[in-house]
């Protein structure tokens, strides 16, 4: 049996740029991680990966940690 990602089993439709937990889904060099390690289908790390691009925009969440 596969495991459902956990934001399917929230019922979570997407991510949002706000969310201050977006962090958790970034490595400490402030790089997205794979869908494997996030446990997250590929429709919801879509939705990450947009989340993120947009957080960087506006500044939310930084480009690169040094």
């Amino acid at each position: 049996m596969a495991r459902q990602c956990h934001a399917c089993r929230r019922n979570l439709a997407d991510f949002h740029h706000a969310d201050p937990t977006l962090s958790k889904y970034l490595t400490s060099w402030a790089k997205l991680k794979s869908a494997r390690e996030n446990r997250l289908c590929a429709r919801h790390q879509r939705s990450l990966t947009r989340a993120v691009k947009r957080a960087r925009y506006l500044a939310l969440l930084p480009y690169v940690n040094r």
